[in-house]
Parts: structure tokens; C-alpha cells; sequence
């Protein structure tokens, strides 16, 4: 019998658990990579990305839309998976180390209590076009900022409409 049952509430953390295990990792010297979105459906880009993020650090903490959120964002038909569900798929890949679910259409608030030391951001965003809040609660935190580059022929949208069709 396999004692090592995954259990996605032991990774799924409230904002005070994150910032919590945020200290503990700074007290270990290690290096904290956050970045947020949607992952509504995910695809080969989203794991290629995710796999990217967190080979810069230490660990990765994904910041996640509540179904609320993506819905105020995407549009009424969406999401497609429910939180809780987006939450396990993500936890289940080896690159995802901490899930938090957050409310907001913008996650300025997480990352100022946060501080991560990386914040990674995929390349439809620059500096200049990335939230404002988001951007200066990055810059007050002093973390690193980068842009990944999407993949070409692999996003959310198109696999929607490929479905459709």
C-alpha cells in the first residue's frame, strides 16, 4: 500500500499559510517563484510554462483565480473547471508547489504580503502593459520580473473554439 497519497489540501493553501511557508523559505535561503492566472484548461503551453517557471527557484506558488474572477475576466461561459479542480490539476504537476485561490481581478494584494523573490508573467504582458498594482507591489517587494513566452498554437481560447467548431 502507497503511503504517499496525494492530497491536494495539504498544498492549497489560504493567503496567511502561504505568507507563512513564504517565511519558512526565506529563513532556508531558498528562492520563492510566483505567478497567477487562470489555467482553466490546461495544455502542453501552460505545463511548458509552469515547468520554465519553476526551474528559476526554489519552488512555485501559483496564484489562481477563484471561478468569480474568471468569470468577471473570461466572459459568463467560463470557467470551464471549477477552482477547486483547476487547483488539483495544477498540484498534481511536479513543477507546482503551492496553490492560493484569490478573489480579485488583479492579485496585487497577495503578491505585496507574498514578496516573492521571482514573478513570472507570460509574454503577452511587458512592464508597461502588466497590471499597474501588480507591477508596483512587485517592484516595492524588490522581486524579478519575467515574461515567458507563449507557445504558438497552444492556448485556452483556441482550444475552446476548436471545440466548437
Amino acid at each position: 500500500m502507497n503511503d504517499n497519497k496525494f492530497d491536494v489540501k495539504d498544498n492549497l493553501l489560504t493567503l496567511d499559510e502561504a505568507i507563512e511557508w513564504r517565511r519558512k523559505l526565506r529563513g532556508e535561503n531558498k528562492k520563492l517563484v510566483v505567478s497567477n492566472g487562470c489555467f482553466d484548461l490546461l495544455h502542453r503551453g501552460h505545463a511548458e510554462y509552469l515547468n520554465e517557471s519553476r526551474s528559476l527557484g526554489d519552488a512555485l506558488l501559483i496564484l489562481l483565480n477563484s471561478d468569480e474572477s474568471v468569470n468577471f475576466l473570461k466572459g459568463e461561459n467560463r470557467p470551464i473547471n471549477d477552482e477547486l479542480s483547476r487547483a488539483y490539476l495544477l498540484l498534481s504537476l511536479r513543477a507546482v508547489d503551492r496553490v492560493v485561490i484569490f478573489d480579485g481581478s488583479t492579485c496585487h494584494d497577495e503578491l505585496a504580503k507574498i514578496q516573492p523573490d521571482i514573478y513570472v508573467k507570460g509574454g503577452d504582458y511587458t512592464l508597461d502593459t502588466m497590471n499597474p498594482l501588480e507591477r508596483t507591489a512587485l517592484m516595492d517587494a524588490g522581486s524579478i520580473i519575467y515574461f515567458k513566452p507563449f507557445i504558438k498554437g497552444y492556448s485556452t481560447t483556441s482550444i475552446i473554439e476548436k471545440m466548437q467548431k
